[in-house]
């Protein structure tokens, strides 16, 4: 695990790593995206094979008819067919079929992630705690840019709701606890993340339109993989989709296993993850650092991109070069540390502000990496 720090929750009578090296070997179809319904094509997996179900579901909207902009356009809302079901009941029985899979191919120490929207999370919560699920989280992905609620007769929309469980009460799982604090500046992460909707360049087109109408931002599942994975993981997604979860986790180092029955998907998530690069050894390891509590932290900037983990930042004279790791952490030589708290051990000094101290090539200029924040704050403004 080189220097990632995790906490082990329930820990029982052997560690995750041990589980690891005693599992029998089994050929699994890593790198691949399933053909065909999920429940299927989890049938196809071997039981207690993967460390972690990162699942974002049909919500079955129950959307009545089109909804229109004031300007009398259209919004591009979900209408394909694999989100409309009959009834509750039928909606019921296909997450109870595609959980009951789940759980049988989840090592008995991993996890699962759900998320979706009030219209369906409820009863999936309440199904997965049937089945024996043991929720450890609800986290509130509180979007920084939501569509308006155009017809003004609800609140707006800002937030969807993932689930994170364990196979069980006592059962143990995976965070890294450490990282996360780093990531978040030192902070403890909390279960409210503030994080903007896909767009830009990372939202896939297909003839001028949206290639999929529920692409979750690739932060989020960064987020996700970074706290309950570690490298080498497997990482199963049953609703594949345009394959965010299968380019984040090759970015970080994971094995991903996808499920897609929507050829139009699996082509355009093939091609995507194609072109991702996998972080080199040394940025992925994370570590935890000294408190300190800006107003955007380090972290957010690399879990959005907006520096790459692997980017080398310097101080103004060019005396030290330190590398960015995927949790925000900076390494110089054999140091290790947060955006401030290696500044202040280079220099020997009781303080540093990272901010001002360290310095990134941006567009063939030279800036302080505060100047990449302030393009991250005028980007999410509310």
């Amino acid at each position: 695990m080189g220097v990632m720090e995790t906490t082990k929750m329930r820990v029982g009578a052997a560690s995750k790593s041990a589980a690891k090296i005693a599992a029998p070997a089994v050929d699994l179809p890593l790198g691949r995206i399933l053909a065909g319904d999920c429940v299927d094509a989890m049938r196809s997996l071997p039981d207690n094979c993967v460390d972690l179900v990162f699942a974002d579901p049909p919500y079955n909207l129950q959307l009545g008819g089109d909804l229109n902009r004031p300007d009398g356009s259209q919004v591009d809302a979900v209408t394909d067919h694999w989100d409309q079901f009959d009834s509750f009941a039928v909606y019921d029985k296909f997450t109870r079929e595609w959980l009951t899979q789940a759980r049988r191919v989840l090592k008995p120490n991993g996890a699962l992630w759900v998320i979706g929207s009030y219209h369906n999370i409820f009863r999936v919560g309440s199904i997965l705690q049937d089945l024996g699920f043991w929720i450890l989280n609800d986290v509130v992905w509180r979007k920084t840019n939501p569509m308006p609620n155009f017809k003004g007769t609800r609140f707006t929309n800002a937030h969807e709701t993932l689930i994170w469980a364990s196979q069980g009460e006592k059962a143990r799982y995976q965070f890294n606890y450490r990282a996360m604090k780093t990531l978040n500046d030192e902070l403890q992460m909390r279960s409210d993340w503030v994080l903007p909707l896909c767009g830009g360049p990372e939202r896939l087109k297909h003839d001028g339109h949206k290639a999929h109408p529920t692409q979750k931002p690739e932060a989020l599942l960064y987020r996700v993989l970074l706290a309950t994975t570690e490298k080498g993981d497997v990482v199963l997604d049953p609703f594949f989709g345009t394959g965010t979860t299968g380019a984040v986790a090759k970015r970080l180092g994971r094995e991903w296993i996808g499920c897609e029955r929507e050829d139009f998907y699996r082509d355009i998530a093939l091609k995507r993850i194609e072109k991702e690069l996998p972080l080199d050894e040394s940025a992925l390891e994370t570590m935890q650092s000294q408190r300190t509590a800006p107003k955007v932290a380090f972290g957010v900037l690399v879990e959005n991109g907006y520096i790459s983990p692997g980017s080398q930042i310097f101080d103004k004279k060019r005396r030290w070069i330190a590398t960015v790791r995927a949790d925000g952490s900076l390494a110089h030589e054999k140091q290790v540390g947060s955006i401030h708290g290696l500044g202040k051990d280079l220099q020997g000094a009781p303080s540093c502000n990272g901010w001002t101290f360290w310095h990134i090539e941006h567009d063939g200029e030279v800036k302080p990496v505060d100047a990449i924040r302030q393009l991250y704050l005028l980007a999410n403004e509310d």
